[in-house]
């Protein structure tokens, strides 16, 4: 995983329009999060290769093992709408950058596993219909922290 800070809000290249658009429609969809026991709200959007976008919230219940991450529950979406090839994703996590570090840069959480919000089990989801699918990931204010892929 690689961050990328010339696609933020800084000086240099930007997102492209519909990429931010992604990360705008995750950080809406987060709001809609169920986490009754209080754990990591998340919010993803996932574009297929038809251009249409499909977004989820996290969905955590009483037993962790049936959770569903916000990323998880996109891509059942977009398949459930016939999607089988994907251009990108964004996830917004409410999720704080961890002081941990792994060995790209990119924080990473005890808690959850993550890197920066993305789960080895979302990974392995989306590289399930094709690898190299970039991934943005924000925090809960909307801006990138970090781009990876599938």
């Amino acid at each position: 995983m690689t961050t990328d800070p010339s696609a933020s809000d800084g000086p240099g290249p930007k997102l492209a329009a519909e990429d931010a658009k992604l990360l705008v429609l995750a950080r809406s969809a987060r709001l809609r999060a169920y986490v009754p026991d209080g754990s990591v709200s998340q919010g993803a959007a996932l574009r297929d290769t038809d251009g249409r976008t499909y977004i989820a919230a996290t969905l955590g219940l009483a037993r962790a093992d049936l959770a569903i991450s916000a990323l998880r529950a996109a891509i059942a979406a977009a398949v459930s709408s016939g999607a089988r090839r994907f251009e990108a994703a964004a996830i917004v996590t409410g999720e704080p950058t961890s002081a941990a570090t792994g060995s790209g840069g990119e924080s990473t959480s005890a808690a959850t596993g993550s890197v920066d919000g993305l789960t080895a089990d979302d990974r392995a989801t989306l590289a399930e219909f094709g690898p190299g699918v970039p991934v943005f990931l924000a925090g809960p204010d909307g801006a990138l922290r970090a781009r990876t892929t599938s």
